[in-house]
Formats: structure tokens, sequence, C-alpha cells
């Protein structure tokens, strides 16, 4: 038999899902007990034990100098952070998509600043950002709009412009207006493949969070694995890095949650 041929199971799939994450989990156990064995004061790769005193220290133990659960209130304040620009991004990705994708005299106008401001690496604008709108939250919202927001109306416009252009054409002879066919064709076709779209664009907005809490915060995810850096701390960066992780996974997993809930014909298409 072919590999391609060969299909996986359910039970199967889900010990071979697994098995990469175990490879990686005896890697580091072995790597970490190899530099203590040599040098107990090693902190490069430490114990999951010093790891869990770190976790308790920050998640389930009040700051003795602010009384805030450090590890609570740096997540609150970056799912904030995250999510108002994701919303905006998503709202405005998805007028100026339609808009760009339906209207040749739209696409004709705003496509090529689209597709030329989107090749701009949004990091290098941060140091603008925070000259004009300051430090405070404001510059680093708009640093993660900025960053997802171009990529999201390019990747929408491309999906409008593949809807069947005979659904178009049906729709104006049955006497359709533009916004009629707008709302009623190709927004309900938009929304599950703009859900798509977001969950591709978690990863960067994460990163553009981190790298702005990183030089200008005090409070949130990023800013407190920078700052424990200084102390070489990684036995609270690496339970940080894992916790973002998990939090980017969650968040994708909710959206794709959302879209077989909200569109169960999308994902029947797809599946078949």
């Amino acid at each position: 038999m072919r590999a391609l041929n060969i299909k996986p199971n359910m039970s199967w799939r889900v010990a071979l899902a697994f098995l990469p994450f175990l490879a990686l989990l005896l890697a580091y156990v072995f790597a970490s007990d190899a530099r203590l064995a040599e040098n107990p004061n090693d902190k490069l790769l430490p114990s999951f034990a010093a790891m869990g005193e770190a976790v308790e220290q920050y998640a389930l133990n009040p700051d003795a100098r602010t009384g805030d659960y450090l590890m609570l209130s740096d997540t609150l304040a970056s799912l904030t952070r995250l999510l108002s620009a994701l919303v905006i991004s998503t709202v405005i990705a998805l007028i100026f998509g339609i808009i760009i994708g339906i209207l040749p005299v739209a696409n004709a106008t705003l496509g090529p600043v689209v597709a030329v401001a989107s090749m701009v690496p949004p990091l290098a604008l941060l140091p603008i950002l925070f000259i004009i709108m300051g430090l405070g939250e404001a510059s680093k919202i708009m640093l993660i709009v900025i960053g997802t927001t171009l990529k999201l109306v390019r990747d929408l416009t491309l999906r409008v412009q593949e809807i069947p252009r005979e659904q178009i054409i049906k729709a104006q002879t049955l006497g359709a207006s533009t916004w009629q066919i707008a709302m009623r064709v190709v927004l309900p076709q938009m929304l599950p493949r703009l859900i798509d779209a977001v969950r591709l664009e978690i990863g960067p907005a994460w990163l553009f969070l981190i790298a702005a809490e990183a030089i200008a915060a005090d409070s949130g995810l990023g800013y407190r694995i920078f700052l424990v850096r200084r102390y070489l701390s990684m036995d609270v960066i690496i339970p940080y890095v894992i916790w973002i992780t998990l939090l980017a996974f969650f968040m994708d997993l909710a959206l794709r949650l959302l879209q077989r809930r909200a569109f169960p014909w999308f994902a029947a298409a797809r599946s078949a």
C-alpha cells in the first residue's frame, strides 16, 4: 500500500498528534537533567520543579508590592489589547475587503495602496507610533491593527473576487442593487472565510503585542518576559511562553468552533 493511501483512524490521529510533543518534552527533560547534573545553579534549562515554583509565585500568590496576581493581571492586560485590536481589524477588513472586491473603481483606487502598504514591516512603524501617539495603550493597539488589517483586507478581497461571477449576474438579473448583492450574496459567503483569515493573523498579532509591551509597558505578558530576562529567569520565561502559546491555541480553537457552529454549510463544503 502506498503511504499516501494510509489514513489513520481517530485513535491513531490523537496518538500521532501527541507524539511530537512527547518527544520535545523528553528531549527537554534529558537536556535539563544533564545541565543541572553538571551545574546545579544552571538557569538555561530549569527543572519542572523550578518552573512549578515560579508559576505558583506568579499565578497563585499575590505580589508583595502591589497585591496583584501577576500572571492574571498580565494576561488580562495583554488580552485586552489584543482582542480590542483584532475586533477593530476585523471590522475594517470586512468593510474594505468587500468594497474593494466587488467595486472595480474601488479596486483600481484602493487596491494598489493596500498592496503596497501591506508590505511595510509593522515593527518598523513602532517608534513612529510611540512618537505620535505616546507610550499608552493606543499605540500598542494601533500597531496590531496596522499589522493585521491590511493583510486581512487583501485576503478578503481575493476571497470576494473568487465568488463565481454567475452568482453576481443572477442577482443583478433578479433586480438586486449593489448594496443588496453585497449584503445578501457576498457577505454571507465572506464571514466564514473572514474567520479563517483572522485565525491566520493570531500569531502575528501576538508578535506585535509582545514587541510593543517589551518596549513600553508596565503590565502584560510581553512586558513580564522582558522584565525578568535581565535576571536570566528562564523558570519564569518558559512558563510565560507556554501560556502565550496556549492562549493563542485556544483563541484559534474558539474561532474554529464558532465557524463550525455559525456556518455549518461551510464546514460541510470544506470536508466534501
